[in-house]
């Protein structure tokens, strides 16, 4: 039995998703292309999966589509407790709070960061704010980099100086410069001054916003205005962790995976726990009941439900499993990341 439909009558079954990219200002989106095996490159740096949320300010833009046509984020709502499960609704009410992408870094990022969930609640109107992870999946270039953390204690005043002067030398050179390959990791807490450097290809996992505050928006958005979310700089600058990361605060950050190869490989730092969980997996491997998305990197198989269900998986598959679905196991020689939301009642 195949099947990409999940309709209400039906069994929940995990369904194949296409690529859903919404603008950016930023370049990028071969390495997508290439991992989904088309030769359209012009949809943009993001492929925002089985997404339940939208871009800032925006109605639709961002949000999944089933293959029936409805948006994930209706399916979901209509029926949280088949999509997510009854604990999940219990701690998280009708939210996935997860938000997965495949994110292609065609030039280097601007330097920013986004708020925790305090902040979001007191000034943004949200349950969630923004802590984020990478999961580096390819990289091109002499030297990949990312960006993360001060590298020293810095002032309020020296962080609003560099913002107001947008001296972007400064805030680049102030930032923790990390190596990356295939298979590294690296957990991002709410506040921490970040960037991704051209040629790095990540899955990134997000709590379920669209949050960031740019601090480096100078020759990468139009203008100052939508560098803060509607705020003043002042309050949007409260966001910033201005602590110095050592290599300790590193390397509680930082995973390296690649030379792992057991069928199931836990992906993310342990602070991650409460935000989300990914797993890189391949074949043979058994899947609980869940809310998670998949992301093919290699091979083919298929994932097969307990309740005879089957979803062909090939390179570039993306997939959206509903909780109702019910254990499943991966069949094949296929490696896939598996995200899913954090576990109810994971502290915080």
């Amino acid at each position: 039995m195949s099947s990409v439909h999940n309709d209400q009558s039906g069994p929940a079954v995990p369904i194949a998703l296409p690529a859903n990219q919404p603008r950016q200002f930023y370049r990028g989106g071969a390495s997508i292309a290439a991992l989904r095996g088309s030769d359209d490159r012009e949809f943009g740096p993001e492929d925002w999966v089985a997404s339940t949320t939208t871009r800032f300010g925006q109605a639709e833009s961002g949000l999944s589509r089933l293959p029936d046509g409805r948006l994930l984020r209706d399916a979901v709502t209509a029926e949280p407790e088949r999509w997510l499960g009854s604990e999940h609704v219990a701690a998280f009410g009708d939210s996935t709070a997860l938000l997965v992408k495949l994110l292609d870094a065609g030039q280097r990022l601007p330097v920013h960061c986004h708020p925790s969930d305090a902040f979001a609640q007191q000034h943004l109107g949200s349950r969630f704010g923004k802590t984020e992870a990478w999961i580096v999946v390819g990289t091109s270039g002499a030297n990949p980099l990312v960006y993360l953390g001060f590298r020293e204690d810095v002032a309020p005043e020296t962080v609003a100086h560099w913002v107001a002067t947008q001296d972007s030398s400064a805030m680049l050179g102030s930032l923790n410069e990390i190596p990356v390959r295939p298979g590294d990791t690296v957990h991002v807490p709410a506040g921490t001054p970040h960037a991704i450097g051209e040629g790095v290809f990540i899955v990134e996992l997000q709590q379920p916003t669209d949050f960031s505050i740019t601090l480096e928006w100078q020759g990468f958005l139009a203008d100052a205005e939508g560098a803060f979310l509607g705020m003043d700089r002042q309050t949007a600058l409260e966001t910033v962790n201005r602590d110095g990361f050592g290599d300790a605060v590193l390397d509680s950050l930082i995973k390296r995976t690649a030379d792992r190869s057991e069928p199931r490989v836990p992906l993310l730092a342990d602070d991650a726990a409460p935000f989300f969980r990914a797993e890189r997996l391949h074949s043979g491997v058994e899947l609980e009941p869940s809310f998670g998305v998949l992301i093919a990197l290699e091979g083919s198989g298929k994932l097969r439900t307990d309740g005879g269900a089957e979803l062909p998986l090939h390179r570039g598959s993306t997939a959206v499993i509903p909780h109702s679905a019910g254990a499943a196991q991966l069949e094949g020689d296929v490696t896939v990341v598996h995200c899913r939301p954090p576990a109810a009642g994971s502290p915080r």
